[in-house]
């Protein structure tokens, strides 16, 4: 039986970008299906003769948005592989969007690049998804990511690498560009030494050795990592037997771009050893 990822969200949040980078992984991509074509594809993708065995489902809003749901429910029930990927962003990031291509939202009653109607039309449309997003498997806040983030999530999650097992992904992020809206837990990294305040530190990230050994060399850094890879070690199993099938967690410091990048980095390799399927992504660590 063909494996399934439907792709939907706000509009302007990247719906489209992550179908092309699914078509770039070897799914087979099809975009703005309207939600009474979902039972065709899977009988076709079902035959014996079909050579598509992973497809990619994008579903938008403007026209069908209320559909979504009975649709996601009734794919769930064929028993195929069926994983719902939400995107969002920022109202204030979708705005910007929309003005700079002057493109038309698809709730909008004014013109294209009227930014008086966008606001409420972005609104609007949070409101009708906010069922969809509560059933999704991952979602995704690209407010703050470019392509290659992007593309980088999606491989983590939908790449050859990524089994059928949960997939766990570390994200570091900094309190000052504001939380990650997409995290499941989130960690405060901020009570360790700040290497920002070491002169020969501060121009460098916890990607560099020398940020990395000031980091790793508190005691407290080494107490937390033992107190936080014990925690997932006994929660992972707990959140797969549920059914999830991603698990976002999300370190933080002040700026993004030292403690949380080396902590992150640190408790991927100590789970990576465990055997935990993990991903690691910096948000904010170039800004």
């Amino acid at each position: 039986m063909a494996e399934f990822v439907v792709i939907t969200g706000l509009s302007g949040a990247g719906r489209s970008l992550a179908a092309d980078n699914l078509e770039d992984l070897g799914w087979f991509v099809i975009d703005n299906l309207p939600p009474e074509l979902v039972p065709k594809v899977v009988e076709l993708a079902a035959t014996p003769s079909s050579r598509v065995e992973r497809v990619v489902l994008v579903m938008g809003t403007g026209h069908y948005e209320d559909e979504i749901l009975p649709t996601l429910d009734w794919l769930r029930s064929t028993g195929a592989r069926v994983r719902v990927l939400f995107l969002e962003a920022s109202t204030d990031a979708l705005v910007r969007r929309y003005e700079s291509s002057r493109r038309r939202h698809p709730l909008s009653t004014g013109e294209a690049g009227d930014g008086g109607t966008l606001a409420p039309a972005i609104e609007q449309e949070r409101r009708l998804l906010e069922p969809v997003k509560a059933v999704a498997d991952v979602v995704i806040d690209t407010s703050d990511l470019n392509v290659h983030d992007l593309r980088r999530r999606i491989q983590a999650l939908f790449g050859e690498d990524a089994g059928p097992a949960m997939q766990t992904t570390l994200v570091s992020f900094g309190y000052k560009n504001g939380l990650p809206l997409d995290a499941d837990v989130v960690l405060d990294c901020r009570f360790l030494p700040n290497p920002h305040w070491v002169d020969e530190l501060r121009p460098l990230t916890g990607l560099d050795a020398p940020v990395r050994e000031h980091v790793l060399g508190q005691p407290a850094a080494r107490e937390f990592l033992d107190d936080v890879e014990r925690m997932l070690r006994r929660l992972l199993p707990a959140y797969q037997a549920e059914g999830k099938a991603y698990l976002t967690v999300a370190l933080g410091c002040t700026g993004g771009r030292h403690r949380s990048v080396v902590i992150a980095e640190e408790l991927a390799r100590r789970l990576r050893e465990a055997g935990v399927s993990v991903g690691v992504s910096h948000r904010d660590v170039d800004k």
